[in-house]
């Protein structure tokens, strides 16, 4: 935006470069905690609640990031202009 950009574009620039890191980092963990979930074995009953609850806490944060907070700042920003040199 203080290069000039509308805020559309600039919401779909800033979408483009940040999806695949968010992805990654966000589905690497994810599947690293489904062994917890499905899991069998000693102190499986223990952990399981903490992988179901790890697994939709990185799901909802990821569609926040991905999704809610683009469409917030496009709804918020729509219409003002670029202030240059603030």
């Amino acid at each position: 935006r203080s290069r000039g950009m509308e805020v559309v574009e600039a919401v779909k620039l800033a979408a483009q470069r940040r999806l695949r890191p968010v992805l990654m980092t966000s589905l690497t963990t994810i599947f690293a905690m489904v062994p917890l979930v499905f899991g069998r074995g000693e102190g499986s009953e223990m952990w399981q609640p903490f992988g179901i609850t790890a697994i939709g806490g990185l799901l909802v944060s990821m569609v926040v990031t991905l999704v809610i907070v683009p469409l917030v700042y496009t709804i918020v920003h729509r219409g003002h202009p670029v202030r240059v040199g603030s």
